[in-house]
């Protein structure tokens, strides 16, 4: 019998796992089927960010792959959201075109050049990464006859599916990681120190992507089943997100009561704790939803009612921290946003406090319509009120310190650094906008012939305003800018040539040594050279002895070299700088550079 059992283990054994694997096959195979768009989306995404890591340390990639880059981030949920209203409502093929199209408009939308985007392109891209995501939490409920439960059981699903996937992709990639150390190691492979950053990137894009979409399984049907409530659900609200509300609304409540016995304005950063207060509680709220209907569970309303009263004197607190700097400063699209999440906290609060039958499908919605008020509605989208809030702050500016005569702004006269700094402030975020032409106006030809105007670069202005009066002494001043009159570098008895730039750490092979240029904004090591991982040298202390040679009062200083000599290794180096920054924060001494070039001979 003994023998027996045994000749029959392993053909049973065989079998399972023959079957185990079939099942995994086939429900990798129909998660394919059913989300390619999706998974096409995803692994654009992630071979491109592969890309773009293998190749940027050895040139300077178009930079079109980084606008595919975003577009296909944004494809991964846009087309999710679509796949789940077509479930809905059919018409499949329409609404995977008209995605297609979207993504290719906004692919046009970004900039062209690298050097070109900076925050306005940022508060595009952000809402819009926040649209599509909301667009799948409610795209497929617009219609009345879909139940609240149903839309419920969807989100939470969605919601309990993303943090599995954030678990399992986690110590997927992990234990990959740390078997590519293993195989390295074990059997002296000697793998591309590269391959690290592009397994995390395959693994947390696609990887997660296609773990994601295995918990959804058929999609629609399968999310808005009805299950029991999860205990974790119950444990994370009741044990971490309600604690948190009361640390919140203690915090706030007695800085309310500071404000009105000291009768001042609040702070401005107020705002944002007000406004997370707001998005924790209706978290909690949206999380515990069910168990209002349970009568053992009635604390749910009750905190649902407690909560949204709680928020009205909270929003009045809001927006006089929001108007405060709006009155001061203009629009920006920073603030017009905190207005705008203030105004939807406000309508979300009123809502559920006066409306008896409110539906919690009314809190994704009104976020969204918010959202792309915000990004598309004419005259009063964000960008357009900022740029003009902005343009009549740069105006009252000019018109409070005497500067225009005859339209034009007198460089010439006199003016006192702060004001000098605003005004080339507000050019420079209008420059950012595209509005030029609205500055040139302003300006007579021999300004709009400066490289600075045409380049667009207002941070120093001195350049603009040659009678500067100080508002410092040299003990308070707080930046010092060096720059090199020469725009170019001699090369000769050097034998290879290194770019640098204020936004890499380059990682450069020159035959069998790797050198790794390390950059931070620090007083103890703002540039540091390494060779092999074994040999290091700190150039701050010639950074340090390069300022001791100026004045800290000054703001622009032009020099006719700026350069270190140094040697490590084998080889001897020089460093050519464009220009030097020292910036004094509150005491904390930071450098920085805009660009500079590393020559290097063997000796």
């Amino acid at each position: 019998m003994r023998i027996f059992v045994n000749l029959h283990f392993y053909p049973l054994s065989g079998q399972k796992m023959n079957k185990k694997l079939n099942e995994i096959f086939q429900k990798a195979t129909q998660t394919i089927v059913r989300y390619p768009i999706v998974l096409l989306m995803a692994l654009l995404m992630a071979l491109t960010a592969v890309h773009l890591i293998e190749n940027k340390m050895e040139y300077n990639h178009e930079y079109f792959l980084t606008r595919i880059l975003f577009c296909a981030s944004l494809g991964i949920s846009l087309f999710f959201g679509l796949k789940m209203l077509s479930q809905r409502i059919g018409r499949e093929l329409l609404l995977t075109i008209a995605g297609l199209l979207f993504l290719v408009g906004y692919y046009f939308i970004l900039p062209k050049k690298r050097e070109d985007f900076n925050d306005f392109y940022a508060f595009i891209i952000a809402p819009t990464y926040l649209l599509t995501h909301l667009l799948v939490a409610f795209a497929p409920y617009l219609r009345k006859e879909n139940t609240e439960k149903s839309f419920w059981e969807y989100n939470k699903n969605l919601f309990v599916n993303f943090a599995l996937t954030l678990i399992f992709t986690g110590v997927l990639t992990a234990g990959v990681e740390l078997a590519i150390v293993a195989v390295d190691q074990l059997f002296t492979f000697k793998f591309d120190s590269l391959i690290y950053p592009k397994t995390f990137f395959m693994m947390a894009i696609f990887g997660s992507t296609f773990i994601f979409l295995l918990f959804n399984e058929a999609g629609l049907d399968f999310l808005e089943k009805e299950s029991e409530y999860p205990i974790v659900l119950k444990f994370f609200t009741q044990f971490i997100l309600i604690p948190l509300l009361f640390i919140y609304v203690v915090i706030l409540y007695f800085y309310s009561g500071k404000i009105l016995l000291a009768w001042e304005l609040p702070r401005g950063w107020v705002s944002y704790l007000v406004l997370a207060y707001s998005v924790v509680g209706i978290l909690a709220l949206l999380l515990v939803h069910p168990l209002k209907e349970v009568a053992a569970r009635s604390w749910v309303k009750a905190f649902s009612k407690i909560f949204y009263f709680s928020l009205i004197p909270l929003v009045v607190l809001l927006f006089t921290a929001i108007f405060t700097r709006l009155l001061q400063y203009g629009f920006t699209e920073p603030r017009y946003f905190v207005l705008l999440l203030a105004i939807w906290v406000s309508t979300i609060a009123l809502y559920f406090i006066f409306r008896k039958e409110a539906t919690i499908k009314f809190i994704p919605v009104s976020l969204f319509l918010f959202g792309l008020f915000a990004l598309i509605f004419p005259y009063f989208n964000a960008l357009s009120v900022s740029k003009r809030s902005q343009k009549k702050e740069l105006e009252n500016i000019l018109m409070a310190n005497n500067l225009l005569e005859k339209g034009k702004i007198n460089f010439s006269k006199p003016v006192i650094d702060t004001v000098a700094r605003q005004i080339t402030n507000k050019f420079e975020y209008l420059n950012e906008r595209f509005e030029k032409e609205y500055l040139a106006k302003f300006l007579m030809d021999s300004i709009k012939a400066k490289k600075e105007f045409i380049n667009g670069n207002f941070w120093d202005y001195a350049a603009f305003f040659p009678n500067i009066k100080s508002t410092t002494s040299t003990k308070n001043a707080t930046f010092l800018n060096l720059i090199s009159k020469k725009t170019f570098s001699t090369v000769e008895n050097y034998q290879y040539i290194i770019q640098l730039n204020s936004y890499e750490n380059p990682e450069v092979k020159i035959k069998n040594d790797i050198f790794k240029i390390n950059k931070t904004a620090s007083r103890k090591d703002f540039i540091t050279i390494t060779l092999n991982s074994k040999q290091s040298i700190d150039l701050t202390p010639q950074v340090k002895a390069i300022f001791k040679k100026y004045n800290f009062n000054a703001y622009s200083i032009e020099t006719d070299d700026l350069f270190i000599e140094n040697s490590i290794g084998n080889y001897q180096f020089r460093l050519n700088f464009s220009n030097l920054n020292k910036s004094d924060y509150s005491g904390e001494i930071e450098y920085s550079f805009e660009n500079a070039i590393l020559l290097l001979k063997e000796k």
